[in-house]
């Protein structure tokens, strides 16, 4: 499963693990979503419909890491190191066009690739 990230003409793809939550968010697009900035080193956004969690492994996020923050029910895009945090669960690892992710503001377009 690949997905793909349009913003400002810019697009950032990622494959998506075969986890129980990649699946689930793999299912809600497309989406038009709004992403925000979060600490130094992510940017985050809320999918409609919280991430079940099941076999989903923990995550240890480095540059390009796609994981989803369990408590927050937000998904996390790592453009630098950050490592491990209890409820944060990898779905996927960039493949391509992980330097947008740093500078992504307003409304992301996400769609199955």
């Amino acid at each position: 499963m690949q997905i793909s990230i349009q913003l400002n003409g810019n697009t950032t793809i990622f494959k998506l693990n075969n986890s129980q939550a990649a699946r689930e968010f793999y299912e809600q697009l497309p989406l038009s979503i709004a992403v925000k900035d979060y600490g130094n080193n992510e940017k985050i956004f809320y999918p409609p419909k919280k991430l079940h969690t099941t076999g989903t492994p923990l995550a240890d996020a480095q540059f390009g890491t796609l994981a989803y923050y369990a408590p927050w029910g937000d998904v996390v895009m790592f453009y630098d190191s950050f490592g491990s945090a209890s409820g944060l669960y990898e779905l996927g690892h960039v493949i391509s066009g992980g330097e947008h992710i740093k500078n992504m503001t307003g409304i992301l377009h996400i769609k199955k690739n």
